[in-house]
């Protein structure tokens, strides 16, 4: 079931079925190794079911880990999450992941412009990112959805992450 709709991309929940490309995205250090606390990739694609399991109980709602597939080609190019952050429960962070063979072609953007707007006409008032200080696409990312940059903080996962915010419009 579809979640929600961009120009290119579907969102919709992580299902069983998806294991292997799951297991394909997060046990691969290039990706897993921005996130979290203490990065780990997956070591066993046994893993995999217990993240979908993990993110199908934080859909809630507005809120949720999505897959985004590619609608012209059926592959699932990566995810995209909007959540509460840790802490603070009306603190809302869009945040994105995304196989190494999707890279490249606007689809983190899209989506996590995708949730932003989801969470926007659900009368949220600001949306957050954090990204680690080194992960240059994702900052990258933030900078080309006009996110404002709050500076760097340790208060939502407690590592060092640049945190950004956009401002819903005002009508």
């Amino acid at each position: 079931m579809i979640v929600f709709r961009t120009e290119r991309l579907d969102m919709r929940r992580w299902g069983h079925a998806d294991h292997a490309r799951l297991f394909d995205t997060y046990s691969r250090w290039d990706v897993a190794g921005w996130l979290g606390a203490t990065p780990r990739a997956l070591a066993s694609i046994d893993e995999a079911a217990g993240v979908v399991d993990r993110w199908a109980a934080r859909a809630d709602g507005i809120y949720g880990v999505w897959a985004v597939v590619v609608r012209e080609t059926g592959v699932i190019a990566g995810t995209v999450l909007l959540v509460p952050l840790p802490d603070n429960p009306e603190e809302i962070e869009v945040g994105w992941h995304f196989h190494p063979d999707s890279w490249g072609n606007g689809y983190a953007t899209e989506a996590a412009r995708g949730a932003i707007l989801r969470g926007f006409l659900a009368g949220l008032p600001h949306i957050y990112a954090v990204v680690r200080p080194d992960n240059t696409r994702s900052l990258a990312v933030c900078h080309r959805l006009g996110m404002t940059p709050l500076g760097r903080t340790n208060r939502w996962y407690g590592v060092d992450l640049e945190a950004f915010r956009l401002d819903a419009p005002t009508p």
